[in-house]
């Protein structure tokens, strides 16, 4: 064979091995994406259960104790200032609830940390008889801790 498509050969199962490599390395990448997609699902499910439900002390242990809420209308919240609110907010006559819009849900990992998920939620409640509901944006900062998946920083905001 002559050298010249010997190299032409050489080179091209080179690349044709470096292009199978990124392959399965793109392929394992988007497997640890889509299980890190799925855990924060679950935790944004379990949390917000806890809410619908007005279930306060389930809903503080998913938030660790340095907590920083960050709302467009109501400013900065620290862990108590948070709870405090989400209590009042627990004793009022009508039941608010969550609803997370699914196909905004986003996650991306955090090397060495956790996650950031973004996406929109939908708010409602009847009032007067009627069914009131209003959608925003959000971002959560999640830690994985060793007592499991914690929200360390949480924005809401376009209210």
């Amino acid at each position: 064979m002559p050298k010249p498509v010997k190299r032409i050969l050489i080179v091209s199962a080179l690349l044709f091995s470096y292009f199978l490599a990124g392959k399965a390395q793109g392929n394992a990448h988007t497997a640890e994406r889509l299980q890190l997609f799925n855990e924060i699902a679950l935790q944004d499910s379990i949390l917000f259960n806890a809410f619908n439900s007005r279930d306060l002390d389930r809903m503080k242990q998913y938030f660790t104790s340095d907590l920083e809420v960050f709302q467009d209308n109501t400013g900065l919240r620290n862990f108590q200032q948070t709870v405090a609110a989400f209590g009042d907010l627990f004793k009022k006559e009508y039941v608010l609830t969550r609803t997370l819009v699914k196909a905004s849900m986003e996650v991306y990992p955090i090397k060495g940390f956790g996650a950031i998920q973004t996406g929109s939620h939908v708010f409602s409640h009847i009032e007067n008889g009627k069914m009131e509901s209003a959608t925003f944006k959000f971002t959560h900062i999640w830690q994985k801790t060793a007592q499991g998946w914690k929200i360390k920083r949480l924005i809401t905001y376009d209210h």
